[in-house]
Protein backbone atom coordinates (compact mmCIF):
# COMPACT_ATOMS: atom_id res chain seq x y z
CA UNK A 1 0.00 0.00 0.00
CA UNK A 2 1.25 3.38 -0.68
CA UNK A 3 -0.13 6.90 0.32
CA UNK A 4 -0.21 9.28 -2.42
CA UNK A 5 -0.20 12.89 -2.34
CA UNK A 6 1.26 14.47 -5.44
CA UNK A 7 4.38 15.30 -3.92
CA UNK A 8 7.88 14.47 -5.15
CA UNK A 9 7.98 12.14 -2.10
CA UNK A 10 4.89 10.72 -2.41
CA UNK A 11 6.02 9.32 -5.86
CA UNK A 12 8.96 7.87 -5.36
CA UNK A 13 6.84 6.15 -2.45
CA UNK A 14 4.76 4.73 -5.18
CA UNK A 15 7.72 3.37 -7.67
CA UNK A 16 9.11 1.91 -4.35
CA UNK A 17 5.63 0.79 -3.92
CA UNK A 18 4.79 -0.59 -7.56
CA UNK A 19 8.53 -2.70 -7.44
CA UNK A 20 7.64 -4.36 -4.17
CA UNK A 21 4.21 -5.57 -5.14
CA UNK A 22 5.12 -6.32 -8.75
CA UNK A 23 7.98 -8.72 -6.74
CA UNK A 24 5.31 -10.42 -4.16
CA UNK A 25 2.70 -10.77 -6.70
CA UNK A 26 0.56 -8.97 -4.51
CA UNK A 27 -1.97 -5.97 -5.71
CA UNK A 28 -0.83 -2.20 -5.09
CA UNK A 29 -3.31 -0.22 -2.74
CA UNK A 30 -2.69 3.37 -3.63
CA UNK A 31 -4.79 5.56 -0.94
CA UNK A 32 -5.33 9.86 -0.96
CA UNK A 33 -6.82 11.13 1.86
CA UNK A 34 -8.02 15.04 1.69
CA UNK A 35 -7.93 16.34 5.18
CA UNK A 36 -10.76 17.87 6.44
CA UNK A 37 -11.11 21.71 6.46
CA UNK A 38 -9.95 23.37 10.34
CA UNK A 39 -12.38 25.76 9.69
CA UNK A 40 -15.60 26.86 7.62
CA UNK A 41 -15.87 29.77 5.34
CA UNK A 42 -19.90 31.03 4.72
CA UNK A 43 -19.32 31.60 1.29
CA UNK A 44 -17.36 28.41 0.76
CA UNK A 45 -18.92 25.99 -1.95
CA UNK A 46 -19.81 22.79 -0.35
CA UNK A 47 -18.89 19.78 -2.50
CA UNK A 48 -21.18 16.44 -1.58
CA UNK A 49 -18.52 14.00 0.04
CA UNK A 50 -19.60 11.86 -3.16
CA UNK A 51 -18.92 13.98 -5.86
CA UNK A 52 -15.11 15.05 -3.63
CA UNK A 53 -14.16 11.15 -3.98
CA UNK A 54 -15.61 10.77 -7.73
CA UNK A 55 -12.86 13.85 -8.62
CA UNK A 56 -10.37 12.55 -6.28
CA UNK A 57 -10.43 9.19 -7.35
CA UNK A 58 -10.47 10.36 -11.22
CA UNK A 59 -7.30 12.45 -10.75
CA UNK A 60 -5.42 9.64 -9.25
CA UNK A 61 -6.20 7.73 -11.51
CA UNK A 62 -4.86 9.80 -14.17
CA UNK A 63 -1.90 10.40 -12.25
CA UNK A 64 -1.33 6.55 -11.97
CA UNK A 65 -1.57 6.30 -15.71
CA UNK A 66 1.47 8.84 -15.56
CA UNK A 67 3.59 7.71 -12.96
CA UNK A 68 3.05 3.74 -13.24
CA UNK A 69 2.59 2.69 -16.74
CA UNK A 70 6.64 2.04 -16.96
CA UNK A 71 6.55 0.46 -13.91
CA UNK A 72 3.64 -1.92 -13.36
CA UNK A 73 3.90 -4.94 -15.31
CA UNK A 74 0.68 -5.85 -17.43
CA UNK A 75 -1.51 -8.00 -15.60
CA UNK A 76 -0.59 -6.26 -12.53
CA UNK A 77 -3.66 -5.15 -9.86
CA UNK A 78 -3.62 -1.68 -9.18
CA UNK A 79 -6.55 -0.50 -6.37
CA UNK A 80 -6.86 3.28 -5.60
CA UNK A 81 -8.54 4.65 -2.37
CA UNK A 82 -9.98 8.21 -1.84
CA UNK A 83 -11.11 9.06 1.93
CA UNK A 84 -12.17 12.26 3.96
CA UNK A 85 -10.07 12.66 7.46
CA UNK A 86 -6.50 12.87 9.11
CA UNK A 87 -4.11 11.02 6.96
CA UNK A 88 -2.39 8.74 9.42
CA UNK A 89 -5.73 7.53 11.35
CA UNK A 90 -7.00 6.89 7.22
CA UNK A 91 -3.96 5.11 6.33
CA UNK A 92 -3.84 2.69 9.35
CA UNK A 93 -7.29 1.77 8.73
CA UNK A 94 -6.86 1.49 5.01
CA UNK A 95 -3.67 -0.77 5.93
CA UNK A 96 -5.62 -2.72 8.54
CA UNK A 97 -8.61 -3.06 6.73
CA UNK A 98 -6.74 -4.64 3.25
CA UNK A 99 -3.57 -6.82 5.57
CA UNK A 100 -1.41 -4.65 3.89
CA UNK A 101 2.55 -6.14 3.48
CA UNK A 102 3.53 -2.81 4.05
CA UNK A 103 2.38 0.49 4.12
CA UNK A 104 5.18 3.12 1.66
CA UNK A 105 5.04 6.60 2.13
CA UNK A 106 7.35 9.19 1.20
CA UNK A 107 9.66 11.24 3.22
CA UNK A 108 8.30 14.82 4.69
CA UNK A 109 9.41 17.84 2.49
CA UNK A 110 8.55 20.50 5.42
CA UNK A 111 11.55 21.33 8.43
CA UNK A 112 8.05 22.11 10.20
CA UNK A 113 7.24 18.09 10.30
CA UNK A 114 10.36 17.26 11.80
CA UNK A 115 9.54 19.62 15.21
CA UNK A 116 5.61 18.82 14.82
CA UNK A 117 5.65 15.35 14.08
CA UNK A 118 4.67 14.10 10.41
CA UNK A 119 2.66 11.16 9.16
CA UNK A 120 5.11 8.64 9.04
CA UNK A 121 6.41 9.40 12.09
CA UNK A 122 3.04 8.55 13.30
CA UNK A 123 2.95 5.36 11.45
CA UNK A 124 5.42 3.63 12.58
CA UNK A 125 4.60 3.89 16.11
CA UNK A 126 0.71 3.33 15.32
CA UNK A 127 0.27 0.70 12.54
CA UNK A 128 0.21 -3.56 12.19
CA UNK A 129 2.58 -3.74 9.04
CA UNK A 130 5.91 -2.56 8.39
CA UNK A 131 6.06 1.25 7.29
CA UNK A 132 8.52 2.02 4.67
CA UNK A 133 9.52 5.86 4.47
CA UNK A 134 10.95 6.49 1.07
CA UNK A 135 13.56 10.13 1.07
Amino acid sequence: MAGYDGSTASRRALAWATGLARRTGRPLLVAYITPVPMSYDPGMVVVPEAEQETDVLAWLRAELADTLPAATPAGMEVHVAACIGDAARELARLADEHQADALVLGAPEHRLHHLIGSVPAWMARHTHCPVVIVP
